[in-house]
């Protein structure tokens, strides 16, 4: 009997949870080639060990990622007792695994492990209540998740140990325990004392094996159909992930074969070539194994500058809503047949009726189902069309990386906002219009801002020192060691402007030898692409790489850039145009002048500061340290940290285009973010990018207008900050010491006697 219905359920499960498995392949690889996802093995194994097997991103949550941690590794270790246990049903009573079965350690690590998993469990179930949708609304990161089967999950984990330690116990008592009467296995020894010896322990062991097979082949069913088949799909996603993760670079536009666009021979495209993502599927696999994994933990929400400041924008709704979209498409993609035209609309009414796992909240639902309704709609579109992702959500992204940075299971989040934008921009010409303006200055005057280009050697006007220029198709003097990128915001706006001199006449003082290329440069194409115009971003990089090749010298070139966004693009995106170059961030540069010697701050600078840390030198290129160096090398200048800081940094809501949008809904971005700089009642708010120095410098004189920050309160680049630290402050020159009073004569010595 306990034979027969052991292998019975071990035939629905398999017959059941395989048909899904197999489904679910089949459907992630219909999706559109995405090539490069296997190549550096090594790296990608090492990611294997640092982020499934050592939760290195859970960990950053410190008691939630502890409690996930050891249920991890507790599924693992308890692995093992499935294994015992189906052997127990099918094979002997006696069954143990083999060479290592009756080692009295593996029942201490079992039962260790199946404590420490039921201990993780009741945080996690503590947590969801503290945390729940209900008590904090959009505070919550669990807000708009399925909590529901969370629960369901949770109760069967539960069940898993409870089934466990019961039959172990009860394995004691019959004689049956493949490590005899040892205390080792303390838990199950335990139990057995609780159940004490009598005969009714045979049927003990017998129903709860059978439970525990049955709780285990229920879990794996339900996995299947879940949030939760992340158990399964969480190390496949480590291991096909962007190298070494989805910042920094963005991926370029590609076509049907996965191959980079060149936009400069787009009259040999096909028609067929789709620019961005117009349909569900034009996703890549890599696209469908993301949404597939997504586990609902809320982690990216709950950082998100956009969420956090009361716009409809959630990552993590982002990826729920394609997931659903798909998988209500599914059977027509894989069938290869249409979606019917004449199936009922779909409205958010009727959904809040059927489905309790949508967001509730006026203005943010999320139409849930898996119908016909769900499979018509388009991918992009507002309330009225019933679009899966509404224009407000994909534009109120700033690009941050604060979601792509804490997934623990790495989501590219950014890339499908940032392909769904090449789409609406390229294909359908939808986007804000304020945007369009700076499209057309970028086109036409090679500046977001539309301005001459003699404007971006003014700056220059007030050095009492002459700079070097790199002239196009020229060979750079041997002596000269950077190129110093200006970059428009550098050299065309006021503030900006004030830090590009700091830097020049730091490095003046450094004895560093810089050239610039002056009404050379022309935008590096940073924004255009970050808003989705990936014609416009080949346009203005080729113009530049091309510049940039033409100047020679005897080493590699060494570019040097104030503004992150500029720095991020040289360094990283423009490999994909040719451009290969050696590029550092000026608190890099700064910071190692200090560390030689060759720049000592001296003055002391006696005022509070708190430095905020730019999304694009943060999180997309992991420069934290340099900056902070530096302003800990200032005398007297006492350094405080935002609860937001480094990798959990808040954006300034510049990134993304954003900076050249209006900002509608919801309160602005930078106002939230001076506000926590306003909290440690600083002197001085720093940073080391020119559109942070002026979305934080805006909000500022917000709060001092409305009588919440201090007069004094100023924004300041880390370069202008040691500036202040190198020059001594003027003083009155020394009086003249007075003439000393001539001393008289000595007298003459007596003559000796005689």
């Amino acid at each position: 009997m306990r034979l027969t219905l052991a292998l019975l359920m071990l035939v629905v499960t398999a017959a059941v949870a395989g048909r899904r498995i197999f489904w679910l392949t089949k459907l992630i690889r219909s999706g559109q080639p995405a090539p490069g996802r296997t190549d550096g093995m090594n790296e990608r194994l090492k990611a294997q060990l640092v982020e499934v097997f050592g939760q290195r991103r859970l960990l950053k949550w410190s008691a939630p990622g502890l409690a996930h941690f050891f249920t991890f590794w507790g599924f693992l270790v308890l692995g093992l007792t499935i294994i015992e246990a189906f052997g127990a049903l099918v094979i002997s009573r006696d069954f143990a695994i083999p060479f290592v079965g009756h080692g009295q350690w593996l029942g201490f690590l079992e039962d260790f492990f199946a404590l420490a998993v039921l201990l993780g469990i009741i945080w996690f179930a503590i947590n969801r209540l503290q945390d729940a949708p209900s008590r904090r609304q959009r505070a919550s990161r669990f807000y708009g998740s399925h909590t529901g089967p969370a629960w369901v999950i949770l109760g069967m984990i539960f069940l898993v140990i409870a089934t466990l330690l019961l039959y172990r116990g009860a394995q004691y008592n019959t004689g049956h325990s493949p490590f005899g009467r040892s205390k080792w296995a303390f838990a199950s020894y335990g139990v057995s004392k609780l159940l004490g010896g009598g005969a009714y322990n045979q049927g003990v062991e017998t129903f709860f094996l059978l439970a525990q097979m049955a709780v285990i082949f229920g879990f794996t069913i339900i996995v299947t159909y879940s949030k939760h088949l992340h158990i399964a799909t969480a190390p496949l996603n480590v291991t096909t992930k962007r190298l070494p993760d989805a910042l920094g670079a963005l991926l370029p536009v590609t076509d049907a074969d996965g191959k980079a666009i060149d936009f400069a021979d787009a009259e040999n495209l096909s028609e067929d070539t789709v620019f961005g993502r117009g349909t569900i599927e034009d996703f890549t696999w890599k696209g469908y194994l993301d949404f597939a994994t997504c586990t609902e933990c809320g982690r990216c929400q709950s950082q998100c500058p956009a969420w956090n400041t009361d716009k409809p924008l959630s990552p993590k709704l982002i990826i729920m809503d394609l997931r659903d979209h798909l998988f209500a498409k599914a059977p027509y993609l894989l069938d290869g047949k249409s979606v019917p035209d004449d199936a009922p609309a779909l409205t958010a009414a009727e959904d809040a009726v059927s489905h309790g796992n949508h967001v509730p909240e006026a203005g943010f639902p999320r139409l849930t189902g898996s119908g016909v309704g769900q499979a018509q709609r388009p991918l992009v579109g507002d309330a009225a069309s019933f679009g899966v992702i509404d224009p407000d959500v994909l534009w109120s992204c700033t690009t941050c990386g604060a979601c792509v940075e804490q997934c623990p299971v790495d989501i590219e989040h950014i890339d499908h906002i940032i392909d769904m934008r090449r789409y609406q921009v390229l294909i359908e010409s939808a986007f804000p219009s304020e945007a369009g303006v700076m499209l057309r200055n970028l086109e036409n005057k090679g500046n977001p801002w539309g301005l001459a280009d003699k404007g971006r050697e003014e700056w220059l006007d007030s050095l009492d020192f002459s700079v070097r220029r790199a002239n196009p198709g020229t060979k750079l003097d041997a002596d000269v060691e950077y190129l110093f990128w200006v970059g428009c915001a550098g050299a065309l706006e006021d503030r900006s402007k004030k830090v590009t001199r700091a830097f020049a006449e730091l490095l003046h003082v450094a004895g560093v030898e810089f050239a610039v290329l002056g009404v050379g440069e022309t935008c590096t194409g940073d924004p255009a692409r970050r808003l989705g115009n990936e014609f416009l971003f080949q346009m203005l990089g080729t113009e530049n790489v091309q510049t940039l090749n033409s100047i020679t010298r005897a080493e590699p070139l060494k570019i040097v850039a104030t503004c992150p966004h500029c720095f991020n693009t040289l360094a990283n995106e423009y490999p994909q145009l040719g451009g290969h170059y050696e590029v550092v961030h000026h608190t890099q540069l700064l910071a190692r002048l200090v560390a030689e010697g060759r720049l000592t701050p001296v003055e002391p600078v006696d005022k509070s500061v708190t430095y905020h840390d730019p999304c694009y030198l943060g999180r997309h290129n992991k420069v934290y340290t340099p900056p902070r160096n530096v302003l800990a090398a200032i005398p007297a200048l006492k350094s405080q940290e935002m609860h937001r800081c480094k990798d959990r940094g808040f954006c300034c809501g510049a990134g993304g285009a954003r900076f050249w949008m209006e900002e509608k809904i919801g309160k602005r971005i930078n106002v939230e973010r001076t506000e926590e700089a306003l909290g440690l009642d600083p002197d001085l708010i720093s940073t080391a990018c020119p559109f942070c120095m002026v979305m934080l410098s805006d909000a500022v004189t917000q709060k001092q207008a409305e009588g919440d920050a201090k007069e004094h309160v100023q924004v300041l680049d880390v370069a202008q900050i040691l500036q202040q630290s190198l020059s001594a402050p003027p003083t009155a020159p020394p009086e003249p010491e007075p003439e000393p009073e001539p001393e008289p004569d000595p007298e003459p010595a007596p003559a000796p006697a005689g």
